[in-house]
């Protein structure tokens, strides 16, 4: 574990550079131990894949005390447990103008379009980190048969709830946004919304898993939320 600036605000407490569950989990609880110290002056604890952000105030914050509650924090990481939320499942209609580049995931794995949508849908993921846009889940890992690059090229628009492959990483567009990953289908659900409770649908350390729908379960999802 490594404690550096960032800047004159914060400091980045750094664990590893590997997407690995173990790391992250560690990350999570560190972190969590932290926000809950409320040292005076600290705005915000932000944790990532395997490292976190401590912001603070650099006029209030007495930086050597934050130094030692990281530290402390840190070195009791594996002890701490961080309540993990429900699991959820997130409908996707996969494929056409939901997904425009499942057949070319298809053509890099070597398969059909068929055996990527059961390999996407086949396992649970673990929410890493929340990030890029406000609440875009970063989810791991993906089957490495279909774990196809993201694009040479990023398209300048990509519509929200657009469920995309990067490599060992899978994830959920929040809202319209350009971005540079294959685009294999779209989710009627809500990733963010700035006036629920909790603001994101998923968190870090969460549990998700993909189930396939048609275009009309998806025009009659609506925004109704997550299946039970």
């Amino acid at each position: 574990m490594r404690i550096t600036p960032l800047g004159d605000s914060a400091l980045l407490v750094e664990y590893s550079s590997e997407i690995d569950a173990g790391v992250n989990a560690a990350v999570l609880a560190a972190s969590e131990r932290v926000r809950q110290s409320r040292l005076s002056g600290v705005r915000d604890v932000v944790p990532a894949f395997a490292s976190f952000a401590v912001h603070f105030d650099p006029i209030v914050a007495d930086v050597t005390a934050l130094r030692g509650v990281i530290a402390r924090a840190a070195a009791a990481a594996p002890d701490v447990q961080v309540p993990e939320a429900a699991a959820l499942e997130i409908p996707v209609c996969y494929g056409g103008a939901f997904g425009p580049d499942l057949p070319g995931v298809a053509t890099w794995a070597g398969c059909t379009s068929e055996q990527v949508v059961a390999a996407h849908t086949g396992r649970s993921y673990r929410v890493f980190m929340v990030g890029f846009l406000p609440g875009f889940p970063y989810l791991a890992p993906v089957d490495d048969r279909i774990a196809m690059p993201r694009r040479d090229s990023p398209r300048p628009h990509v519509a929200a709830g657009s469920v995309g492959i990067a490599g060992r990483q899978t994830g959920i567009y929040p809202c319209d946004s350009p971005g540079g990953w294959q685009i294999i289908g779209r989710t009627p659900l809500i990733l963010f919304d700035p006036v629920r409770d909790p603001t994101t649908l998923v968190a870090p350390g969460q549990r998700v898993r993909f189930c396939p729908i048609s275009p009309s379960e998806f025009d009659a999802a609506g925004t109704a939320g997550p299946r039970p």
